[in-house]
């Protein structure tokens, strides 16, 4: 259990940065169960997501680098969330899956040419005895717009994507489990993003407002 504990390359919980971050949104918590509740909310809500970044650099990968950009990805996001359970002292790695969106944005359809994003990543936790699998991937603000509810984590189950939105339109499917990893797999995710997207995702300069696009990719 040591090694979820223990700071790693991307889960770097030392940088002092992740280490306020982590006690400022755990401050007045009582137990594991609401620090890691508060901790999630405030990954999920505080750090914005966006799928426009440069996938080759490995700042956006790691907690600290996310923090510092208050902006992210799954991957990145999911770092900073376990690095700052280790800082409080809740085991933590990170899972991964592929997955179908199936309300994916046109343009991002159209970089990509699938709805399909393998490595997604996730959080695990270890509370009340078990590992729990948590996403804080999408912010509040951006399930708003998806017309999706926001996760949240409950400490009696899993928080994983929903597989439908409010509306009652397919949302987002599991395809397939990658495992879990005590660290971010950076080189093996980078590998499988450039010859999975011929390296659509992996090119630097990539720029937009996934939030305006996830609004038009749900009408």
């Amino acid at each position: 259990m040591q090694q979820f504990l223990s700071a790693a390359r991307f889960i770097d919980k030392t940088a002092p940065q992740v280490v306020q971050f982590a006690h400022d949104a755990a401050a007045a918590s009582s137990g594991d169960v609401d620090r890691a509740q508060r901790l999630f909310r405030a990954v999920r809500d505080e750090i914005s997501y966006d799928p426009y970044i440069d996938f080759s650099d490995p700042s956006n990968y790691r907690a600290s680098g996310v923090l510092a950009a208050r902006r992210g990805f799954c991957v990145g996001k999911s770092a900073l969330l376990a690095a700052c359970a280790r800082v409080v002292g809740i085991p933590a790695r990170v899972g991964f899956a592929d997955v179908r969106n199936h309300l994916t944005s046109p343009r991002l359809y159209a970089m990509m040419k699938t709805d399909v994003f393998i490595w997604h990543s996730y959080t695990e936790l270890f509370v009340s005895g078990r590992w729990f699998k948590v996403t804080p991937a999408f912010d509040s603000a951006l399930c708003q717009r998806l017309n999706l509810a926001p996760l949240d984590f409950d400490a009696r189950s899993d928080a994983l994507f929903h597989a439908f939105d409010r509306a009652g339109r397919r949302h987002m499917e599991y395809l397939k489990d990658r495992g879990s990893f005590a660290d971010v797999p950076f080189e093996t995710i980078v590998a499988d993003f450039r010859s999975t997207y011929r390296g659509g995702l992996s090119s630097p300069g990539i720029t937009g407002d996934f939030h305006a696009e996830a609004v038009a990719g749900s009408d």
